[in-house]
């Protein structure tokens, strides 16, 4: 019963018991397909190769990879050796990349060739690296003092013996989108991950087995996938790896192709990939679509549902949570309500998956269970991390043991927990609150729009009014007029937003979500009396 939690443990379950089962990876230059007996040669491989580059116990191995097959290998060769998986975001900017990688002090870099001239410029900058692995393939010749993937890979036989890992220890680093400052570290144990991928495992969240083939459409880099590559191998599932930059059309083919049935994204993907069916209706073996990240809209969830006939699971989670904390499915009872009352359920952020405690807080005081009042979401468990890694930060968010989400929510008395708002993106109008989510999600419920985002914007009166931004579907149109009589059956009029923008698209996060902070940078004098107002 003391034995220990690791990611050893899982790696060995999945390449002893599933040898056949199917690896797919597509690359630039076609598709490759090998067995989880191959993919553990390799794996094995990858990890005596760091390890004679001096990779041990508490090391960083830095990421900077598509989700392809070297970034698989890495998410087990590295915690094999007692290493720290660092997942960097690809598409962060320079001044944040080169914090990434030294904060951390990542002591070697696996990097794809495509991806290299991002960090090219600051490769005399990075004061901890030592090695620096290129995969993939490139026309530009590689950089003098540069490994290869393959060769390396090549130069060992994989033998070796596992160290001393305790289930305790680091096994991987994410650092959150940051949307002020510099980003914060997350620390994950190989305790935490391996207690959290037996929860996707479960039926009542993803029920991820071997009966399945997982498309992970979500970056690796981002909270490792949702930990969705680590159950799926664990599990002995078929991989789907869709490489580096796949578009819509790219994924609904890898879907029909392999007979994908879970996948999972942001929801603006899966809005992506909804207008790319109804351009092409195709038929699916999708058992789920999972959408994470932010909230999903009520008519997204009803067009997956009702039209393309394919379940939709919505998920909640965050970086400092590994990230699953909420799924929502229905329980029994609700199979006797109508659909609308079944969606309406199917729409919020779920309830809390076994193993974790959650309480809602608003000025320290506890906030009932009743549906509408609203509180911070605050969280407990053995894969919600205690502290930011190396950061001052840590006081702001971890208090008293709970993790303070900064997320504002009501949960129904079934434990069902509808998300409102970030703390940060709260309207507060005149000494009330105004949640953007629900004006976004009733914009977005209009036929002609494909996209909203609503923000706070400073107001001369009120102090803050609600601005909405909107994207029309492609051959719709909308007024502003119009718009706004589809919100008043559903808001009081002080709620209302006072200005409707259309916008050809909205900026997004480097993981896909609606950038607010840029609309309220480039917005905040809308409503000051200079702008004409």
């Amino acid at each position: 019963m003391n034995s220990g939690l690791t990611i050893q443990h899982m790696f060995d379950y999945a390449t002893t018991y599933f040898p056949d089962q199917t690896i797919v990876c597509r690359k630039p230059e076609g598709t490759i397909r090998l067995s989880y007996q191959e993919f553990g040669h390799r794996t094995r491989r990858l990890a005596a190769a760091l390890m004679a580059l001096g990779v041990g116990p508490g090391d960083r191995v830095g990421t900077f990879l598509w989700n392809d097959l070297p970034h698989l290998e890495a998410y087990f060769a590295v915690p094999l050796i007692g290493g720290v998986l660092h997942t960097i975001n690809i598409r962060l900017p320079a001044d944040q990349l080169l914090y990434l990688v030294n904060h951390p002090e990542d002591r070697v870099l696996i990097v794809d060739r495509t991806l290299w001239p991002a960090l090219a410029p600051l490769r005399e900058r990075l004061t901890s690296v030592t090695a620096i692995i290129l995969t993939g393939r490139s026309p530009d010749p590689d950089p003098l003092g540069t490994l290869d993937y393959d060769t390396i890979l090549e130069e060992t036989d994989g033998h070796f013996d596992y160290p001393a890992v305790q289930e305790t220890m680091p096994m991987g680093l994410c650092y959150t989108s940051a949307t002020t400052g510099n980003p914060k570290g997350v620390l994950y144990s190989h305790r935490g991950m391996y207690l959290h991928s037996l929860t996707l495992g479960l039926a009542n969240t993803l029920g991820i087995s071997l009966e399945d083939t997982v498309l992970p459409i979500v970056p690796m880099f981002h909270v490792n996938a949702w930990g969705i590559p680590f159950a799926a191998v664990w599990f002995g599932a078929k991989m789907v790896l869709p490489g580096p930059a796949p578009q819509a059309s790219t994924l609904l083919d890898l879907m029909r192709d392999e007979s994908v049935t879970l996948a999972a994204g942001v929801p603006t993907v899966w809005l992506s990939i909804a207008r790319e069916l109804e351009a092409r209706p195709t038929r699916l073996a999708l058992r789920a679509a999972v959408a994470g990240g932010s909230a999903a809209p009520a008519t997204l969830i009803r067009l997956f549902e009702s039209t393309f006939r394919i379940p939709f699971i919505h998920a909640y989670g965050m970086t400092e949570t590994s990230p699953l904390v909420t799924v929502s499915r229905l329980k029994p009872h609700h199979r006797t309500l109508s659909d609308e009352e079944q969606l309406a359920i199917k729409a919020t952020q779920g309830f809390l998956v076994p193993g974790l405690a959650m309480k809602l807080e608003r000025d320290q005081h506890p906030v009932p269970w009743d549906g509408e009042s609203v509180g911070e979401l605050c969280l407990q468990g053995p894969w919600i991390a205690d502290e930011y890694y190396r950061d001052p930060r840590t006081r702001d968010t971890f208090i008293d043991g709970w993790l303070h989400t900064g997320d504002l929510a009501s949960v129904t008395q079934e434990g069902y927990v509808h998300l409102r708002d970030r703390t940060k993106d709260v309207i507060k109008s005149g000494g009330e609150w105004i949640s953007s989510v629900d004006l976004e999600n009733a914009l977005m419920a209009h036929p002609a729009v494909f996209e909203a985002a609503v923000v706070s914007v400073p107001h001369p009166q009120w102090g803050e009014r609600p601005l909405a931004f909107v994207v029309v579907k492609e051959g719709r149109s909308a007024t502003q007029e119009e718009l706004r009589k589809s919100l008043r059956d559903r808001f009081a009029k002080w709620q209302l937003p006072d200005g409707i923008l259309f916008v050809p698209e909205i900026p997004k996060s480097s993981v896909g979500k609606f950038l607010k902070r840029a609309l309220r940078d480039a917005y905040r004098d809308y409503f000051q009396p200079s702008s004409g107002e």
